[in-house]
């Protein structure tokens, strides 16, 4: 009988494995099982971690607009500022309203004191708003 050469097919597979797992250490870089294995770990992970940043983030961001607007004074809050600005349909959300208050605390200030105003004059004219 004559020999029957293989592909390289497998070869090139085991090539782009090892390549994905070539900054992984010991064992991990080196034996194909192995390499599967840690690929498929690698690989849930970072797409467990891409929604994990998305919450970090936010609480990141929560935690910068809470610490501007506490600096100003004790009585307002971050909830309290959100709630206004959801009032007083204002279409900033935390992300912007955080780099507010890292590059520009005065401007941040000028807009939680106008949306106060435009809240505390729709209270005393008696206007209705929608979900309360």
């Amino acid at each position: 009988m004559t020999r029957i050469k293989r592909g390289y097919i497998a070869r090139r597979r085991r090539t782009k494995m090892r390549l994905f797992a070539s900054s992984f250490r010991g064992a991990h870089s080196r034996l194909t099982r192995t390499i599967t294995q840690q690929k498929i770990k690698a690989l849930v992970s970072d797409h467990r971690d891409r929604d994990r940043q998305k919450i970090t983030f936010r609480r990141l961001w929560i935690t910068r607009i809470n610490a501007a607007i506490r600096e100003r004074g004790v009585s307002y809050s971050y909830s309290k500022l959100i709630h206004d600005l959801y009032k007083s349909r204002v279409l900033l959300n935390r992300k912007i309203l955080a780099q507010i208050a890292i590059l520009n605390k005065k401007s941040l200030y000028m807009i939680s004191n106008e949306i106060i105003k435009e809240v505390d004059s729709k209270k005393s004219t008696g206007i209705e708003f929608p979900g309360e």
